[in-house]
């Protein structure tokens, strides 16, 4: 079966795009701005899995030339309203043949690799890996499995306690609670383990690696943010 892609609805799209850098996706974002000082210069930049363009408008405060990819034409609708100066594009079944090999000195992905099963992973990987410049990195934000068994600022999950019987690769659910649609958001849940097999089979090492954790001090509501990992930030390069 294939896996349904829950943010070509325009309803959840449009609840997607009125999601800000708060509450958990706070700690997704708040240090890729330091990994990025530490590791790639300011130039052409790829946001593979835009959705309504907040990342590709987070890059764009850094100096990068950003393409914003996606394959909802929902969500892209909604990123051209919100910059109709930006490059989006339609990447349909995950097809980059519209751009040259060695064209971007950045790929980011932030939460796209949830919504993508194992099996499909290491191809959309080795593609990814092959349109970076040499000395190139990419910087992918993940879900830790975690995230699916606790409850969070911006997300629950303890009605799904199916969820703690998941194994990598398969399916799970939570609600996001930062927006109005609480219908559940079907993920595929993927261990360090996998992502590090996807990776070596992708010719990728991993430089860096974050699990970002609140401190307390900031002005959200946590609920398992200052103990639990919610999100795992890798640091790739092509080996």
């Amino acid at each position: 079966m294939d896996f349904a892609n829950c943010y070509a609805d325009a309803t959840r799209a449009d609840a997607y795009a009125r999601l800000e850098f708060a509450n958990t996706y706070y700690l997704a974002y708040r240090d890729l701005p330091a990994i990025l000082s530490r590791h790639v210069s300011a130039g052409r930049a790829l946001d593979f899995g835009c959705g309504t363009g907040r990342s590709t408008r987070f890059l764009e405060k850094f100096g990068f030339q950003v393409t914003g990819v996606d394959i909802s034409e929902e969500m892209l609708a909604l990123a051209r309203s919100a910059d109709a100066t930006g490059d989006y594009r339609l990447i349909p079944k995950d097809n980059f043949e519209q751009f040259n090999r060695g064209s971007f000195d950045l790929v980011l992905s932030a939460f796209t690799f949830d919504n993508i099963s194992n099996s499909k992973k290491h191809q959309i990987f080795c593609d990814l890996a092959a349109l970076l410049k040499p000395g190139g990195a990419m910087v992918i934000v993940v879900s830790a499995p975690e995230i699916y068994l606790h409850d969070w600022a911006s997300f629950k999950s303890s009605d799904f306690p199916q969820n703690a019987n998941a194994a990598s690769g398969d399916r799970v659910l939570i609600i996001v609670t930062d927006h109005s649609d609480q219908r559940p958001v079907e993920d595929i849940v993927c261990t360090d383990e996998t992502y590090r097999e996807v990776f070596r089979e992708a010719n990728l090492e991993v430089v860096e690696m974050l699990k970002p954790l609140a401190h307390g001090g900031e002005p959200y509501p946590w609920v398992n943010e200052t103990r639990i990992a919610p999100w795992v930030i890798y640091l790739l390069r092509r080996a």
